[in-house]
């Protein structure tokens, strides 16, 4: 290869590493679970096909996410984290944008592709992505559209059809969500020790609503299960949580924001099994140590 050729590639392969971490690639494990819980909650235990589709969807609204996050976010973040791909220089807004609105594009299209009753919860899904980055986020309501967003997250994979059954994970997956995106809102600054203490009670709360909600006529193997990952899920979040309240300060603050992303994943597997789909739950559940070691290189937050 000639010294143009090889110049040209390393430029290719770092603007494709510039890009992962606009849209947080990693991260985009935590939400892989979400239809899962969806379908199995509605009784549509998703083919192969299905869920690849639902998933490709969910990763591209999420990446679509992260990518008019920093676009919104990027003169807080010149301030704040100048280290990022905005304000560091290395992507412009205008491409930031793009990347997101393609992102959006390919997201609804999968839903499309798998059928209007999935696109009927995936439109909504993108249009409070959007209103979040870019209206909402540093409001009171901030949270509550986060939450949202992973509510109909769960929800598409259900369909407009299903959606009824899927309340319970859809809403017990928001809770945990509006908790970490709470928390988040401080872990540049630190805050009083009532704001991780608040995230923590949450944990435990959506931890016993959950395993609460198991069915009675679920069998011992789906019961011994889905308990066994919900306590999983709360101490991958609690630890960290538990933590951050006895010390608030930014650094604690932002782990306690890293292990509630990644405790989305448990939470997703338990419920997932909860439904009925144990063999989903434990292949979700590998993702788990994957997004952890992933995080190390790009962070999710």
């Amino acid at each position: 290869m000639t010294g143009a050729g090889a110049g040209a590639s390393a430029g290719i392969a770092t603007r494709a590493r510039t890009l992962l971490e606009l849209v947080r690639a990693p991260a985009a494990l935590t939400v892989l679970g979400d239809t899962l819980a969806g379908a199995a909650a509605s009784g549509r235990h998703a083919a192969p096909g299905r869920t690849v589709r639902l998933a490709f969807a969910s990763t591209c609204l999420y990446w679509a996410g992260m990518a008019l996050n920093d676009y919104a976010d990027r003169e807080v973040d010149a301030e704040e984290r100048p280290h990022r791909p905005l304000p560091s220089g290395r992507i412009s807004p205008r491409t930031a944008l793009a990347t997101a609105a393609a992102l959006t594009g390919a997201g609804l299209a999968a839903a499309a592709a798998d059928g209007r009753d999935s696109l009927a919860v995936a439109a909504p899904l993108a249009a409070t992505v959007w209103a979040y980055d870019l209206s909402l986020k540093n409001t009171p309501y901030g949270p509550a559209a986060m939450a949202a967003a992973r509510g109909l997250d769960v929800l598409m994979g259900a369909g407009a059809r299903g959606a009824r059954r899927a309340l319970a994970p859809a809403a017990l997956l928001a809770g945990h969500t509006y908790a970490v995106t709470a928390v988040s809102r401080k872990e540049t600054l630190g805050a009083g020790a009532s704001l991780p203490a608040g995230a923590l009670a949450a944990t435990g709360a959506v931890g016993l609503v959950a395993a609460a909600l198991t069915p009675a006529t679920a069998g011992p193997v789906r019961r011994a299960t889905s308990t066994v990952l919900l306590g999983g899920y709360v101490l991958a979040a609690g630890s960290a949580q538990l933590t951050a309240t006895v010390h608030p300060d930014a650094t604690r603050l932002k782990r306690a924001v890293g292990a509630g992303i990644h405790a989305m994943i448990p939470l997703q597997a338990a419920l997932t099994a909860r439904g009925g789909s144990v063999r989903a739950a434990l292949t979700l559940l590998a993702a788990y140590p994957l997004a952890k070691r992933l995080s190390r290189k790009v962070s999710p937050t």
